[in-house]
């Protein structure tokens, strides 16, 4: 037969390994990494795209975001404009629902209008053909 545990478990040890090892992060600090990520990958097309004003844009966010400027670089892929502006589009509507869920109406509104302006790149006809 058996005999019941006399002493009382005082939770689990997994779980009192993890509380120890790993800090918890509030859902808001983890969008705010979620967003400064979309964000830094946005600028990071935008600036091999060429366009400095948006790019100094989004850099403002990212630091806000981040509490520090973000790294850049100029390195190039030579990727062709549609393809950027295509992976920009997407970056920008990423960034959009991550600010909307978070309620960061700056990050949302600078992700609308990089999303408006790369729609409209892509609607060029010097773009198009350039697939």
């Amino acid at each position: 037969m058996y005999e019941p545990i006399r002493t009382q478990r005082r939770g689990s040890v997994h779980a009192m390994a993890d509380d120890a090892q790993y800090p918890h992060r509030t859902r808001e600090e983890e969008l705010d990494i979620q967003l400064a990520g979309h964000l830094s990958a946005l600028l990071a097309v935008t600036d091999e795209l060429g366009l400095d004003t948006a790019a100094e844009s989004i850099a403002a966010q990212v630091a806000r975001l981040r509490g520090t400027p973000p790294v850049r670089h100029a390195r190039l892929s030579g990727a062709d404009p549609a393809s950027l502006h295509r992976r920009a589009l997407a970056l920008a509507g990423r960034a959009l629902v991550v600010a909307a869920s978070r309620a960061d109406t700056a990050a949302a509104i600078l992700s609308a209008e990089r999303m408006d302006a790369h729609t409209a790149a892509l609607a060029e006809p010097r773009l198009v053909g350039a697939h």
